[in-house]
Formats: C-alpha cells, structure tokens, sequence
C-alpha cells in the first residue's frame, strides 16, 4: 500500500475518533470561551476532540505536518510534503446551542492538493468520505444536482464574516436572494460544502479568506462529485485562495457573481 492510499485509509478513522470525542460533549453543560469575538468560541470538547485526531494521525504517520484550529499545531498549509488539516469541531456555534449541524474534519493533503478527506457530523450520522477517485455519503457516491436554472437553485452564504463587515454579509444575503430560488445558511462551513457536494445545495461562496480547516475537505469532496470550486476571479481554489465559490458547475457564473459584489462591497 502506498503511503497516499494509508492516508486515504487513514482519514475517515482519525475524523470519527475526534467525533466520537465531540460527541460525548453535545448538549451537555459545556464551559464556553471566546477567542477572537462574540461569537468565535471554542469549547473544552474542541480541545480533547482534536487531540485524540492528533494522536490517530501520529501513531501512524508521526513525522507528517499537522495544521489544526485549536492548540499549537500549524496554522496553514506546507506547500511541499504531506500534511494533515483538522477541524475538530467545524459550527462550534452549533455545537454549544444545541444545534446538530456540526462536523469533525480531516482532510490528508501532499504538496499542498488534497488525497482523501472526512467530514464525520455524528449528531446527523452522516458521514462524507473522499479519497483521490469518489466521495460519497453513508457509503453511497455521490454527484453534484444538476440543476442548471438559478431560479431553481438554492445557495448559501457561509463563513461567518466579523461584526464590522456585517455589510457583505447582507450584501451576500441579498445577492443570493436575488439570483437563485432560495438561500440557506447552516453555520458550518464543511456542512455546506458537503451538500453542495450531495445536491442538497446548488452553490455555497465567500469572500472571506476561509481558514484551511474550514474549507479543504469539502472543496475536495465538491469536485470529487463533479462540482467546480473557485477562487473570486474564478481560478481553480486553493487552500490559501482569496474568497471561494464552490457549485454544481451549472450555476457557477451566477455564484461567482454573487461572490463577487459581496467583495465589491469590501473594496468601497
């Protein structure tokens, strides 16, 4: 077995590992700090949740990079080598209400693209695996909708955008509204690359610079189900990629356009 087909194998455990972590916190009373603003909050769970994944990882590949939200690992991606990109807990927002939409996420990436990925959301039982050739959900491939007509379309603005730049965020609000059937928001950033990834969505974007954790894993699966991620200019997306738009492929150009005046508003 090669070493990329051991990180494919690799990913989906390490990921359930940490939700299994998570999981025995959900909805319990949970002590929860801020870090950055009011609603940019980690919990003790995140902590724990990330260092069983940490562990999975390095008792089998204890020399490979490690790049994680929480503790003191790495904080963006090496350009060359193997690495790893942990969320331990993707809608900590979600997770300290209550709210199911949660994920646990491992991606496993060489040279900077990524080989496989895991988005494990044990309060759904849902789980989105990827490797180099497929993804799929529960076990079953997936592929993007096919939807092509906008106004059939449903998109969803996500990662979160600061107090002081709530005016993208209506910006993007309004945008998407205005363009496709119907808008979405479910306050985890893998979730929504996930169902654009399944169909559930025909388009998610941002202009903000996303984190690594928050975006890797299911910008791989989207493209693995024969969807198109971007960056703002439309160039294919990259973990260090200004903005992204991920879609069905039918309904891009509308969403980059979205995501374009939201950026519009950013540079006023």
């Amino acid at each position: 077995m090669t070493d990329d087909a051991a990180r494919a194998r690799l990913v989906e455990r390490a990921a359930r590992s940490g939700a299994a972590v998570a999981e025995a916190g959900f909805r319990t009373d949970l002590a929860v700090e801020e870090k950055d603003g009011k609603t940019d909050v980690v919990t003790q769970a995140d902590r724990d949740a990330q260092r069983e994944v940490v562990s999975t990882i390095r008792n089998e590949f204890p020399e490979d990079a490690i790049v994680g939200e929480e503790d003191d690992e790495l904080k963006e991606v090496p350009e060359e080598g193997p690495a790893w990109i942990i969320d331990p807990i993707d809608g900590t927002n979600n997770y300290v209400r209550g709210f199911s939409v949660w994920a646990t996420s491992v991606a496993a990436v060489v040279d900077g693209e990524p080989v496989a990925a895991a988005n494990i959301l044990p309060a759904l039982d849902d789980s989105y695996v990827a490797d180099s050739e497929h993804v799929a959900l529960n076990g079953d491939e997936l592929a993007v909708s096919d939807v092509s007509d906008p106004e059939r379309a449903v998109a969803c603005p996500t990662i979160w955008w600061p107090r002081d730049r709530r005016d993208e965020y209506a910006t993007a609000c309004r945008e998407v509204v205005e363009r496709f059937g119907d808008m979405r928001r479910v306050g985890c950033a893998q979730a929504a690359l996930g169902m654009v990834a399944s169909g559930g969505l025909e388009a998610t974007i941002t202009n903000v610079d996303a984190n690594p954790w928050d975006t890797v894993a299911g910008a791989h699966m989207v493209r693995q189900a024969g969807g198109t991620v971007t960056d703002l200019d439309g160039e294919r997306w990259r973990h260090d990629s200004r903005g992204l738009v991920a879609s069905n492929g039918a309904v891009h150009d509308e969403a980059l356009a979205a995501a374009q005046a939201v950026e519009d508003v950013r540079l006023e």
